[in-house]
């Protein structure tokens, strides 16, 4: 009974006591919600201000000894000289919109009926015990018994005005002095991730100049396979050379007396050759002897006097 329907919207009137539903409200609907008295708290003040803006820093002053513990939300608007100022929690109105089978995401708007309906005359029903009435220009509550009632509310003659108001949907959560704490933390640590991005991105293109730098100075291939598999090949061929060198130590530390000498000595083919002539089967032994105490691979071949060795690589 506290509804009117128009193509564009629905304008309800939003009361705790009210046995009023509004499941019929489909999902893509959208509604104006009208708060009733018991919903806010309000005061008509004459205030040493004259702009909205510097009255709202006033606000929760204005309340400090009116408001039961609560977390609260402000609002004003200026009427002629004087201004109306409001106290609400956001989520007793978020709470009573879900009793009635409203979703929050359905509301267009929110008004104070204080706003929205300070013209109306007599008193007039909203629920089964309570009525509205204007008294020195305060919307208020009465009940119902105490008043002669002209009807009931009809939002068929309301004209929304402009004084809408924000719920903020987990005010009761976190109040906002702590978000905008949270907010300018996030912000730092925002700022020194982005800086410490951008300092390791500086970091990055150094290197990869470096490395430009040490590839074009050594004529390293353009691929990374490429030099590893050249860096292999390279380890290789250093083994090798080591192993020549030590192959060679060893057989020109060989002690050859007279008579007895390294005819030829070379490499091919990952084989170390040595040829010994004038060398006697004791010699011969005695040479083969020094080989497998340094564990070294090798082979062996002996005619006449001349010895043949191979030594693997």
């Amino acid at each position: 009974m506290f509804t009117i329907f128009n193509s564009k919207l629905t304008t309800i009137f939003l009361d705790p006591n009210s046995s009023t539903n509004y499941n019929s409200v489909t999902d893509d609907e959208k509604v104006n919600v009208i708060l009733s008295p018991s919903l806010y708290w309000v005061k008509k003040l004459s205030l040493p201000v004259n702009s909205v803006k510097d009255a709202k820093k006033l606000l929760p002053s204005l309340f400090e000894d009116t408001l039961p513990d609560g977390d609260y939300s402000y609002s004003v608007y200026k009427s002629g000289d004087e201004f109306f100022i409001f106290a609400y929690e956001d989520k007793l109105i978020l709470d009573t919109l879900s009793q009635s089978g409203i979703l929050f995401s359905n509301v267009k708007n929110v008004y104070f009926a204080q706003s929205e309906l300070q013209d109306i005359k007599g008193a007039l029903k909203i629920n089964e015990s309570q009525s509205i009435e204007v008294e020195h220009g305060i919307v208020i509550l009465v009940p119902c018994c105490w008043m002669e009632e002209s009807g009931e509310l009809n939002l068929s003659d309301v004209t929304l005005s402009d004084h809408s108001v924000s719920l903020q949907q987990y005010s009761h959560i976190i109040d906002n002095s702590s978000l905008y704490k949270i907010c300018a933390i996030l912000l730092v640590l925002s700022f020194l991730i982005f800086s410490e991005y951008f300092i390791t991105l500086k970091k990055t293109e150094h290197v990869l100049e470096l490395k430009e730098e040490l590839y074009e100075k050594y004529k390293l291939k353009s691929t990374t396979l490429q030099n590893v598999s050249m860096l292999k090949k390279y380890r290789d061929v250093h083994s090798r050379q080591i192993k020549i060198r030590e192959y060679m130590s060893y057989i020109l530390s060989l002690n050859l007396k007279n008579g007895e000498k390294l005819s030829k000595l070379s490499v091919k083919n990952g084989i170390l050759s040595a040829e010994f002539i004038g060398i006697s089967e004791a010699v011969a032994s005695r040479i083969q002897a020094k080989m497998q105490s340094k564990k070294v691979q090798f082979e062996t071949e002996m005619k006449n006097t001349r010895l043949h060795l191979e030594m693997m690589l």
